[in-house]
């Protein structure tokens, strides 16, 4: 009798990736579409990346094996308030063979999971958007921040882009020299770092180029803070230094002081090699020095692993978990 299977599936803003697996831990399939967030791109078109991730993943995989999946979802308030959207989910499941039940899950919770077995511990998310949360059980508890760009989402990329912009409009406004991380900016935004006789007539433009964009899009600007702090430029290290101690203290709002459970830092600005990643990790270590600090690893798969983890074939969750997924501490 062929091996059960399970589905795992990471949905984001920009791409879908879907895993399937046997519960000894092979990979027996990966696949991706695009961005499946139905709060970005709504229910039906999300459904439809779900859709074609999951086509790709079970080629050569009889579906009919698949014994659990898990959907990992950035957006999951959205459709979870819309049964339409739900029921395209459903619809998109049983259109690639799929007759076993999955669960949806937030993304936070998924992070965790890609870089960490742990039942408790902790996850710090920092990309365009940023949040903390508590895991308890496997399931996610308290949450600080992940309020969205105009009430939160401290030391984000988007915060960090508007960090930059509002040093260079401080830089103009009292015309002194611009720092490199303005110098950036302003070439970025108007082309060039030239300013105008009159400072105000820079400052208009500056703020008119950034007002008719969406706001999001600031979260672009992100990479020029960090490239500027790796010229040495001071400016770029103040902004850089302030976001971690944002992160680190969204943190604080949900972690009790001595705990050692893990942490996992998951997002873009968190999982490479970048100045705020070490600055984080610094100022994580000098408040939980005994709590191990990993990093988020492959969403499809600890999303798979959340779905295998259930069945009762599986006796050591944390054995699976160590083959699907190589976590190491940082």
């Amino acid at each position: 009798m062929p091996e059960s299977i399970v589905v795992g599936l990471d949905i984001g803003g920009t791409s879908t990736r879907a895993a399937v697996f046997s519960l000894s831990g092979e990979r027996l399939g990966t696949g991706r579409a695009g961005g499946g967030n139905p709060t970005s791109h709504g229910a039906e078109q999300a459904a439809a990346q779900l859709r074609a991730a999951l086509d790709a993943a079970l080629v050569g995989v009889a579906p009919e094996r698949a014994r659990a999946g898990v959907i990992g979802l950035a957006g999951l308030g959205r459709l979870l308030a819309d049964p339409a959207g739900r029921a395209a989910f459903d619809a998109a499941w049983l259109a690639a063979g799929l007759r076993c039940p999955y669960e949806i899950h937030g993304d936070a919770l998924i992070a965790y999971a890609s870089g960490s077995a742990d039942p408790a511990g902790t996850v710090l998310i920092a990309g365009t958007g940023a949040i903390a949360a508590q895991v308890r059980d496997l399931t996610l508890d308290r949450i600080s921040d992940g309020h969205g760009w105009l009430l939160g989402d401290v030391g984000s990329g988007f915060w960090l882009g508007r960090a930059a912009v509002r040093r260079a409009l401080a830089d103009l406004d009292c015309q002194r020299e611009l720092a490199p991380v303005s110098v950036r900016v302003l070439t970025e935004l108007l082309g060039s770092a030239k300013v105008e006789p009159r400072h105000r007539d820079t400052v208009d433009r500056l703020v008119q180029t950034v007002t008719r964009r969406p706001p999001l899009e600031l979260a672009a600007l992100a990479p020029l803070v960090v490239a500027a702090y790796a010229d040495g430029d001071e400016a770029a290290r103040e902004i850089l230094t302030e976001a971690a101690g944002h992160l680190a203290g969204s943190v604080a709002r949900i972690r009790p002081a001595g705990d050692t459970s893990p942490v996992v830092l998951g997002g873009g600005l968190l999982t490479g090699d970048t100045p705020l990643a070490g600055a984080v990790r610094t100022a994580l270590a000098r408040r939980w020095p005994d709590a191990p600090l990993r990093t988020a690893g492959d969403g499809a798969a600890a999303a798979a692993w959340l779905a295998a983890r259930s069945l009762p074939e599986v006796t050591d969750p944390a054995v699976l978990h160590d083959r699907l997924l190589a976590t190491s501490s940082i």
